[in-house]
């Protein structure tokens, strides 16, 4: 281990910043799609089968919120691992907190100019960093 081992408070820190914007995004997303069915702009018929006929605005805020279950889902399994192997340290820290740096920049991209050319590379900024954190853990695990 470097630096010795870290607290479960410091290793669950970044993913509550992560599960937060999660919410966040959600109930901005659901403010938004109630807001719309309110006006008239959305008929429930036209989306009660999970159908993309919302406004533009309403679906990128949605998509946004989506993407947060898919690779951050990898995140939280290795932080409850860490959690429960004991094994955190350091190095840990500073990458969990590396990836969510990187997905609160993907998402602010994605709410905001929605720019491809930038949420890409960021993408897979924090794709990496996850996937040097399980090598990390995997390595730390076995090492002897």
């Amino acid at each position: 281990m470097i630096g010795g081992p870290v607290s479960a408070g410091a290793l669950l820190a970044p993913a509550l910043v992560l599960v937060a914007m999660t919410f966040a995004l959600l109930v901005w997303g659901g403010r938004m799609r109630f807001s719309a069915v309110g006006r008239g702009e959305v008929k429930m018929r036209d989306i009660a089968l999970r159908e993309p006929n919302w406004p533009k605005r309403i679906l990128q805020i949605g998509n946004c919120f989506q993407n947060q279950l898919e690779l951050p889902v990898l995140f939280y399994v290795l932080v409850a691992f860490l959690l429960v192997t004991g094994e955190g340290d350091l190095v840990d820290l500073v990458l969990a907190w590396a990836f969510v740096a990187a997905r609160i920049a993907h998402a602010a991209v994605f709410v905001t100019s929605n720019d491809v050319r930038k949420r890409g590379p960021i993408f897979v900024l924090g794709m990496g960093v996850l996937i040097a954190h399980w090598a990390w853990f995997a390595v730390g695990l076995y090492a002897f």
